[in-house]
């Protein structure tokens, strides 16, 4: 977007003062674990970039706080080679690199921050090739230390101590559906019809390369069929997510020139995974 139209939008340039100012008008606070998600373009023109909003986030968190990026991986081997020609499969699997949780990219889809974020000195990625989250700050170890092989949205994931350690969700001008603490939610919801995915990665094991099969809700295309309770054209996490904020749980504010919301982790599992059970059990 033009950077003309940037300025405008948000009033002139916006700063790390400004950003930190915005973000604790919103509630966010020293000492705080805070997943966040971002739309740089819905701020406005950051005077530095991403690297301005994560120096902002720290700022407000402060020295014992820890701020929590999902990174996933840009270059993963897409699930479905597994039906490509013999030997198309057998060139991947030869040769195709182990994900790297120091030099494998943050998948781009993800936008710019958290491949920023974990670029920084000091921060934690997980081990998860397909799930990865990172971390900086004074819980980054504990986050992502052990990341589940299988099931890495549910019990022991990052998502899950996250909401163990009452930390929170900064929705920082991104869209409500984007909340990926939902599959957190969906990976604990008992209801039928839930779905799963299988597939294989290669992986790092003792410094060696090697081929690992894994197992998790399909986040991607849904754990559920929500098709019979969400209005057609309308993303269920954004569905979920509006319940939420009707019924007064999340606070709404703005950041620059961006509609931002910041949420408690564990309200927004205990309402979601409610809901999922409620609506999707029936």
């Amino acid at each position: 977007m033009d950077e003309t139209v940037l300025l405008k939008r948000s009033g002139g340039p916006v700063t790390r003062s400004r950003i930190s100012r915005d973000l604790a008008a919103l509630g966010l606070g020293d000492g705080d674990v805070v997943m966040f998600h971002t739309r740089m373009s819905a701020i406005g023109y950051v005077a530095g970039g991403p690297q301005t909003v994560i120096d902002a986030l720290r700022d407000v968190v402060g020295a014992q706080g820890t701020l929590m990026v999902t990174c996933g991986w840009n270059d993963a081997p897409p699930y479905d080679f597994v039906t490509w020609p013999p030997d198309w499969q057998h060139a991947l699997r030869a040769e195709h690199p182990a994900y790297d949780p120091a030099v494998s990219e943050a998948d781009h889809h993800n936008g710019r921050l958290p491949e920023a974020l974990r670029r920084r000195p000091g921060a934690v990625r997980s081990r998860h090739p397909d799930v990865s989250f990172a971390a900086l700050g004074a819980a980054a170890d504990e986050l992502m230390v052990g990341h589940p092989w299988d099931d890495p949205h549910g019990p022991d994931s990052p998502l899950a101590r996250l909401t163990a350690r009452r930390g929170r969700v900064l929705l920082l001008g991104a869209p409500l559906d984007t909340m990926t603490l939902l599959h957190h939610a969906e990976a604990l919801a008992e209801a039928p019809g839930k779905r799963f995915v299988e597939y294989e990665q290669p992986v790092l094991v003792r410094g060696q390369r090697v081929w690992r099969r894994f197992r998790d809700i399909d986040s991607e295309n849904g754990a559920f069929d929500y098709s019979a309770v969400v209005p057609a054209g309308t993303d269920p996490f954004e569905a979920i997510a509006r319940d939420m904020l009707a019924v007064g749980i999340g606070r709404r504010g703005s950041v620059g020139a961006a509609e931002s919301h910041l949420f408690e982790a564990a309200e927004v599992i205990e309402f979601a995974t409610a809901w999922m059970e409620d609506k999707l059990g029936r």
